[in-house]
């Protein structure tokens, strides 16, 4: 495969996680097919893929994470009968995912771009769970 393609090939595997706003668990799926179709003709795409995949998985253990700990906030208004509205628990976490999925979204950008000229991108606080 040449650089060049591995390059085009990198860079639409990191923009693959945005098959997540279409479907379920796209954000995922979609890297996860790309790079098991390349991992063996290149190591530049093996190395993307790993990067990205445990990038999506990452962020999705986070956004879960942080979507059970609304649970308590919704529990305390369910069972109090609204007397006292915890809606600051609630803004605070719902802003917490906003704010992730922003991060996301940007950061899946600026890896795409980085790979698009022959650089694997090291996405921050990502779980290496694909070694």
């Amino acid at each position: 495969m040449s650089k060049q393609n591995d390059h085009n090939n990198a860079f639409l595997l990191h923009l693959s996680a945005f098959f997540g706003y279409i479907f379920p668990f796209g954000a995922i799926v979609g890297p996860l097919v790309i790079w098991e179709l390349n991992k063996r003709k290149s190591e530049f795409m093996d190395q993307n893929g790993k990067e990205a995949i445990n990038f999506n998985l990452s962020y999705l253990l986070y956004t879960m994470i942080l979507g059970l700990s609304i649970v308590p906030f919704v529990l305390r208004i369910a069972l109090e009968d609204f007397q006292h509205l915890d809606l600051f628990g609630i803004v605070s976490v719902g802003s917490l995912i906003g704010i992730l999925a922003i991060v996301k979204f940007v950061l899946i950008i600026v890896a795409a771009l980085k790979a698009n000229r022959g650089e694997v991108y090291k996405y921050p606080l990502t779980i290496k769970f694909i070694k």
